[in-house]
């Protein structure tokens, strides 16, 4: 198809670009996220898009300590964490089209330059690359009113230049009303004079306007202390270039990143976006996002039940936010108060289980490597031996396998193939057709099914007998052990129906004790709790 051709048919969206300044980790993501809520309860059809600035082909290899987790979309694309705000925000799946990296963009256009599609012509960062970023903005907006596309990074990076570039481009190719501009910046608070700061907020802006962008809101961050009075908001607006104080948008740090759509609601972005994109739209009602809100802030008189979430991550919740999320809210939906208390698995390993102690149940979330595999082996010991719920996902089932193998079926050196592929026992192991294979390249990503057993806990659960879960993971049961394992207790409730690999494996006499081999988090949504963290709200309540 060509660009003109791409153009035409996709030329009815209205495209909002949505920009970070001063320091990362503002929240571009949540007020992209916040400004869709707003716009789908207004009748409107929203799409997203994450550009990201790394050379990186997606996150699939990235250290989730540096950059969180990797989330998986249905079509099995692993990609940035905050596709999975939008996909809680926004109440849909997304797809490929909604993640793309410079690396993969670059990657695109190698390929091209190698089978000798640009003719001899020279390959350059514009047009080519630029061209290439402005066909992905205009493949997201098929069957959209709205598309709203984070811009990852901040202004003033040499890596975010090209992606700001083709956004300079690509908003006067769309004209008048066809685009808007969100800049989320930081405006702190000097602790000594008391002083609100605007010029790290006029600076991003000038990094901005020297590119040929011009912000038509600026999203003020501060902590929940600030406030920004008139005349800071009129500073603002006379050296950002705003036409109106109104489009100064303050976004103070709060309770839950879900209010942030109520405040952005207080502001009249909505009715500002609207406006400036030429567009109507039917009255907007938050009512039903508000109730969850003031569900998710109401302490409800209970005593918080803690549920220790072990991983090697520890130090960084990122790694973990869906599971977080989803912890969250399956507690809202069983009206329990939830404690999160992330527990380093080679403290574990090392020290033994003595901060698992006060806990009213455990999850042992998915990861790769053998840091830590031990410790976690220990935690699933020590759950299933003192009846704490137990919910196991990904490596957390394999090694929930590999736990009751060694210590309940008798096979002491029970393994993985991943970490010992020498072990006697290889309970967790490449599946026969898959050996061979360079690593990654049989990685099980995205939608699969699996039908469950009948009067397993995992039907009561759900309430059917087939659902479809997202993956993210090489290894899998080794079914020449599934006997020897099912005479000692262990239910395999749920198998994938193409190829007869389990999915999930739970025991019957404890008081719960399930785990899947998918990723359940990626499904949670706040309104909409996950069945296998509901088990486990309602197992600890």
């Amino acid at each position: 198809m060509s660009n003109f051709a791409c153009s035409l048919e996709y030329m009815n969206a209205k495209y909002i670009f949505v920009t970070g300044g001063v320091v990362s980790g503002l929240g571009k993501g949540i007020t992209a996220a916040s400004i869709g809520r707003l716009l789908i309860t207004r009748g409107l059809r929203v799409n997203v898009q994450k550009i990201d600035p790394y050379l990186n082909v997606d996150p699939g290899t990235m250290n989730p300590l540096r950059h969180g987790e990797v989330f998986v979309t249905d079509d099995g694309t692993e990609t940035d964490l905050d596709l999975g705000h939008y996909e809680r925000f926004l109440g849909k799946h997304l797809t490929r089209e909604s993640s793309y990296t410079m690396g993969k963009i670059y990657q695109a256009i190698i390929a091209r330059e190698r089978r000798g599609d640009y003719l001899g012509k020279d390959v350059q960062v514009v047009p080519h690359v630029t061209d290439e970023l402005k066909n992905v903005f205009r493949a997201v907006g098929k069957n959209a009113d709205v598309v709203i596309i984070e811009i990852g990074g901040t202004a003033g990076e040499i890596e975010s230049m090209t992606p700001l570039e083709a956004v300079r481009q690509f908003r006067k190719e769309l004209g008048p009303q066809g685009s808007l501009g969100v800049h989320v910046t930081l405006v702190p608070q000097l602790s000594t004079s008391g002083e609100v700061k605007t010029k790290p907020t006029q600076m991003s802006v000038r990094e901005l306007n020297h590119l040929g962008i011009y912000p038509d809101l600026i999203v003020c961050r501060t902590a929940p202390e600030v406030q920004l009075d008139d005349e800071v908001k009129e500073k603002i607006a006379m050296f950002c270039n705003l036409d109106s104080t109104r489009e100064v948008i303050h976004t103070p740090d709060c309770d839950t990143i879900y209010q942030v759509p109520l405040i952005l609601k207080e502001q009249g972005v909505d009715d500002l976006v609207l406006k400036k994109l030429g567009l109507k739209g039917k009255t907007g009602d938050l009512s039903n996002w508000r109730k969850l809100v003031d569900k998710m802030l109401y302490k409800n008189g209970r005593v918080p039940k803690t549920i220790g979430i072990v991983g090697k991550y520890a130090t960084a919740p990122d790694a973990y936010i869906s599971v977080i999320e989803a912890v969250k809210a399956a507690a809202h939906a069983v009206d329990t108060r939830v404690e999160i208390k992330l527990v380093d698995s080679e403290e574990i390993e090392q020290n033994g289980v003595a901060n698992l102690k006060n806990l009213d149940a455990i999850l042992v979330p998915g990861g790769f490597g053998d840091r830590g595999v031990e410790g976690k082996i220990a935690t699933i010991k020590f759950a299933r031996e003192n009846n704490i719920p137990f919910l196991g996902i990904c490596l957390g089932m394999q090694m929930a396998a590999v736990e009751f193998a060694r210590n309940v079926a008798g096979l002491k050196n029970a393994h993985t193939t991943e970490i010992n592929p020498k072990t006697p026992h290889p309970i967790i192991d490449i599946i026969p057709d898959q050996k061979g294979v360079e690593m990654g390249g049989t990685m099980r990503l995205g939608l699969y099914k699996c039908n469950l057993k009948k009067d397993s806990l995992a039907h009561k659960l759900y309430g059917k007998t087939q659902i479809s879960e997202r993956h993210r993971h090489r290894y899998e049961f080794n079914d020449k052990f599934k006997s020897q394992l099912e005479d000692k207790g262990l239910v395999f409730s749920g198998t994938n129906p193409e190829n007869n690999l389990v999915e999930i494996i739970e025991i019957p006499t404890h008081k719960y004790f399930i785990a899947a081999q998918f990723h359940p988090e990626f499904l949670s949504k706040p309104y909409d709790a996950h069945p296998l963290f509901v088990g486990l709200a309602k197992a600890m309540s």
